[in-house]
C-alpha cells in the first residue's frame, strides 16, 4: 500500500482532527504520533531516522493510507517525493494561537516527557518528537518566540512553492468537510468533522503534566 496522502503540517495544527476525518473517509489506517507510540516497531523505525538513518519509507508506511501529524510531517518534502501520486495537506492555524498551545503540550511533552514519563513508550516517543521537531525543525530554540514564529511561517511558504497546487491543499480544520472532501473526490460524510486533542486532552494523558491554567 502506497500513501494516498501526506501532511505536511506542523503538529498542534489540528493534526489529530484530521487523521480522524480521512479515516472516516476510507484513508485508514493514518499514520500519527500516537500510532507511533503504539507500535514497537514504529518506535524502532522512528528511533532510527531521528538519530540520522536513512529512511526507508516504504517500510515506515507499510500497511498506512495516509499520514499526519510530526514525526512524518518534519520530513514531508521527502515523503511526497517518494510517493508522488499522495495529496498533500498543509494544515494551518493561527501562528500565536499555535505558539501558545505548542507550550502547552508538544514542548513541555518532548522535553520533560522524554526524562520522567513513567510509560518507556512515552520516553521513547517523546525523545523522538524532541530530536525530530524541536531540535531538528525549531534549531533547540522553540522558546524564541520570534524564531518559532517565523520558522512556522516559513515552513508554509516551502510547501506551499514546493508542491504544485492541484496536489496541495492548505487546510485549517475549521472549515470542515467541504474542502477536505472536493479535494480528495469524496461525499461529505453525514456526520460532524473531527474536533478533539485540545490542550485539556492532551495534558490529561500526561501524568506528569499538571492541568493548565485555562
Amino acid at each position: 500500500m502506497a500513501l494516498s496522502i501526506v501532511g505536511a503540517g506542523f503538529g498542534r495544527t489540528g493534526t489529530r482532527s484530521l487523521q480522524e476525518a480521512v479515516e472516516m473517509l476510507g484513508f485508514s489506517p493514518c499514520h500519527h504520533m500516537y500510532r507511533v507510540r503504539s507500535s514497537a516497531r514504529q518506535l524502532e523505525l522512528w528511533q532510527g531516522i531521528a538519530d540520522g538513518a536513512v529512511p526507508d519509507w516504504d517500510e515506515v508506511f507499510q500497511g498506512y493510507s495516509a499520514q499526519v501529524d510530526w514525526p512524518g510531517a518534519a520530513y514531508w518534502r521527502e515523503i511526497a517525493s517518494h510517493f508522488p501520486q499522495a495529496k498533500v495537506i498543509l494544515t494551518v492555524r493561527d501562528p500565536d494561537a499555535w505558539y501558545t498551545s505548542m507550550l502547552q503540550t508538544i514542548v513541555p511533552s518532548a522535553t520533560v516527557g522524554s526524562e520522567v514519563d513513567p510509560d518507556p513508550a512515552g520516553r521513547a516517543g517523546s525523545e523522538i518528537i524532541r530530536k525530530v521537531a524541536l531540535e531538528r525543525i525549531f534549531q533547540g530554540r522553540i522558546l524564541d518566540r520570534a524564531y518559532a514564529l517565523d520558522c512556522f511561517a516559513r515552513h508554509r511558504q516551502e510547501v506551499i512553492a514546493s508542491i504544485e497546487p492541484g496536489r496541495l491543499l492548505v487546510f485549517d480544520v475549521r472549515e470542515g468537510w467541504e474542502p477536505l472532501c472536493t479535494f480528495l473526490g469524496c461525499e461529505v460524510p453525514d456526520q460532524p468533522f473531527p474536533s478533539g486533542n485540545s490542550v485539556a486532552e492532551f495534558r490529561a494523558r500526561k501524568s506528569y503534566l499538571s492541568s493548565p491554567a485555562s
